[in-house]
């Protein structure tokens, strides 16, 4: 449970992100030159509508025609034989993308407003100026600004022939294009060129839609313009489209009652008004995916390039305006998404032409709102973040690649089937590495964690060496059970029945946890490989290859530190009298486990081991605290030690040297160093079998060390051997008939 809540909020933090990048200019800007580029790209080339129709001035068509390479050295009696061409092919509009400013020739320039007049369909382009005026106070001094856009419309005279005049404006968003305006709100809310050629277009359909409006409110249109007069007067028809657009974009029930999502000429042109002012182009292919027909080829003169078919423009919209397929250096150019490999760009009548068609169609595309956005991004990044994280690797990985791979393939069948922009580079590019790397190493730490407490676990069992190439998978089987030499180490607790007898359960298990404690830390400071609990006792072993001294210096200096180590556990626990016992020898043991019936634990196994525990025995008859073999101390001249004789242990046939190990001989005091001299000459006595000088020396001894546990033990045995001589014993082994 608390793994999945962990996964709730790994996949919080990941959705918190998206909504932070998508609520962000960088954010937004990676949608638009990422996202949707990925979009387009996934797509490809859609077919662009029939009805529309380029008709393309390029780097031929004065050359073709025999005029000027520059087209704005053209006389314009050559547009109106255009126009004239085109409305005898049956042009349904006719749209100029090139703006015609000022007046040149009077004569050239009459032609074509005749042509104008007699086609009565032609729509030209004004220019659209903006910039930034200051706001002056009344001494003069700027306090503001404010953005003003002027209109430039053809020159009079041209502009009042125009069925429509109308600007183009296209947005950009850093290097490239992705907008269009349907109505130019900053601009008085003007309808722009392919809203207005639309319009006209399907000036048949606009009574059904005022009759729609005035189904719902009878005195909705009484302000506006006579539509019959409109479509005869340029300025009473952006007054007309202008009054629709504001009557519907402020009535909801108006709106609701005219919008559909059909693509009949009625819910285009509903669409037309209701629908957003500013839209996402929806772009169909690179570079003359829309039809596009050489100027000269309209006028007449013949193009092996150009089909029979593509001169076919009856019913058609035609788009005339700069645009040359083999020229990156072409005039009105716009980087976009299919802007082609050799730098050849949209022309602006392209784009014209394509906005066009996306409202013929009513298939511009739309953007998820914000609302929704977040939200999808927010479950998306709350699924992605609990999966990684929360499942295990094997499952989460996939399922969450699946969650990637399925979010892509839906937001590709949004673009395609229905012209929606979902979100795709925040989550896929960049919530999903997010989501993965932040689940994974999630989970990476949580099983080091795991692998960590298993480790510690295992670790109260097993040696740390084990331990470590057990969790590094470098453990070899052998490792587990082998025969080594080592050297052991017994301790034991004087007086723990007693202890056991006058605490209840759960205070003296907490007692012998801080005894077993307090013994550890100096075993594991001189690097104990094994350690074995027994009840109140410990056995530990020191091992290698092979016999060495190195193991038997550590565990002497261990018993040495375990012994200053109990005099603080006694003043911790009031328990003046309470000694600590400890034996060591040295030898070959088994190590591994040991036991059965499925439970085993990590032990010492071996003669070595039996014989430390009764060297550890023996302190309780001799009064000492660490007691070691012969074999242990060897060559060992910095301590300060002395013999107690050879010991023959219940059990065993031969005898075993034992010394006392008192101090390290830098710490040493002189009282310890002299009462190892005169015990050696005391104890030589008594093995020489002179009891009575060896009593009289061990007397001697106690008179100065009273507390002295070995001297009582051989004063003893000397008084003993005087009273009952043994008949045939050896005086310098010292056989126990208890352990």
């Amino acid at each position: 449970m608390r793994r999945w809540l962990i996964g709730l909020l790994v996949g919080l933090a990941v959705g918190s992100a998206g909504l932070v990048l998508e609520a962000l200019p960088p954010g937004v800007a990676l949608e638009q030159s990422v996202g949707l580029s990925l979009l387009f790209k996934a797509r490809g080339t859609l077919v662009p509508p029939d009805e529309v129709v380029v008709v393309a001035i390029d780097g031929r068509s004065g050359e073709q025609l025999g005029l000027p390479s520059l087209p704005r050295e053209w006389p314009r009696s050559v547009h109106g034989e255009l126009v004239d061409a085109l409305v005898r092919r049956g042009a349904s509009v006719v749209a100029f993308d090139v703006h015609f400013g000022i007046a040149k020739d009077p004569q050239s320039d009459q032609a074509f407003i005749d042509a104008l007049d007699r086609a009565g369909n032609v729509v030209l382009v004004e220019l659209l100026t903006g910039k930034r005026r200051p706001i002056s106070d009344q001494t003069g001094r700027h306090v503001g600004v404010v953005w003003e856009e002027d209109a430039v419309p053809p020159f009079s005279a041209l502009a009042e022939s125009a069925a429509a005049v109308a600007s183009f404006p296209l947005p950009k968003e850093g290097a490239s294009v992705h907008h269009f305006w349907v109505f130019k709100e900053s601009a008085d809310a003007s309808p722009t060129l392919p809203a207005v050629v639309l319009q006209i277009h399907e000036r048949d359909a606009l009574p059904a839609l005022l009759d729609r409006i005035r189904a719902v409110d009878p005195d909705a249109l009484k302000e506006l313009p006579n539509p019959d007069d409109a479509f005869s007067d340029p300025a009473q028809l952006r007054l007309l489209m202008r009054g629709l657009r504001t009557i519907l974009e402020t009535t909801p029930e108006l709106r609701g009652a005219v919008a559909t999502a059909d693509t009949d000429p009625v819910a285009v042109l509903a669409a037309l008004y209701t629908r957003d002012a500013q839209r996402y182009i929806n772009f169909y292919g690179p570079p003359g995916t829309i039809t596009t027909v050489p100027y000269h080829a309209v006028m007449g003169i013949e193009d092996p390039n150009v089909t029979p078919e593509a001169l076919d423009l009856a019913g058609k919209v035609v788009f005339v305006g700069y645009s040359d397929l083999f020229d990156p250096g072409q005039p009105d150019r716009f980087h976009t998404v299919f802007t082609r490999e050799d730098g050849v760009d949209l022309s602006g009548v392209e784009i014209a032409a394509t906005t066009f068609a996306n409202l013929l169609t009513n298939r511009s595309l739309t953007q998820l709102d914000h609302l929704g956005a977040a939200a999808l991004l927010l479950v998306f990044g709350l699924v992605l973040g609990t999966l990684a994280y929360a499942l295990p690797v094997y499952i989460g990985v996939p399922a969450a690649l699946i969650l990637i791979v399925g979010y892509g393939g839906a937001a590709y069948w949004m673009f395609v089937e229905r012209a929606l922009i979902l979100p795709v580079a925040t989550p896929l590019l960049v919530m999903a590495p997010i989501g993965l790397f932040v689940g994974l190493l999630g989970q990476y730490l949580m099983e080091r964690r795991r692998g960590q407490r298993i480790s510690a676990a295992i670790n109260y069992y097993l040696p740390d060496e084990i331990v470590r190439d057990l969790v590094q998978d470098r453990l070899e089987p052998g490792k587990l059970n082998q025969v080594v030499y080592g050297t052991c180490l017994a301790t034991d607790m004087a007086g723990f029945s007693t202890i056991a007898e006058t605490l209840p359960p759960a205070e003296l298990a907490v007692f012998l946890n801080d005894y077993f404690e307090t013994l550890a830390a100096p075993l594991k400071k001189h690097g104990v490989h094994v350690t074995e609990f027994r009840a109140d006792a410990i056995m530990c072993a020191w091992v290698a290859d092979k016999p060495s001294p190195d193991p038997r210096r550590k565990a002497l200096l261990a018993a040495l530190d375990a012994g200053d180590a109990i005099k603080d556990f006694r003043k911790r626990h009031d328990m003046p009298g309470a000694r600590l016992r400890i034996g060591l020898e040295a030898g070959y043991v088994y190590v591994g486990h040991a036991g059965g019936g499925g439970r085993f634990v990590y032990s010492i196994v071996g003669d070595s081991a039996n014989t430390a525990s009764r060297v550890e025995g023996l302190n309780k008859h001799v009064g000492t605290q660490i007691l070691a073999t012969g074999e242990v101390v060897a060559g060992f001249e910095n301590l300060v030690m002395r013999s107690l004789g050879a010991f023959q242990f219940v059990g065993k046939t031969d005898a075993i040297p034992v010394y006392e190990v008192l101090a390290k001989r830098e710490t040493a005091t002189e009282a310890q160093i002299r009462l190892c001299e005169i015990f050696e000459s005391a104890l030589a006595l008594y093995q020489e079998g002179r009891w009575s000088e060896a009593a009289e020396r061990f007397q001697a001894i106690l008179e100065a060390n009273p507390d002295d546990g070995p001297s009582h033990f051989y004063l003893e045995r000397s008084r003993r051997m005087l009273d009952e001589p043994s008949q045939g014993e050896d005086p310098r082994v010292i056989r126990m008939d208890a352990k």
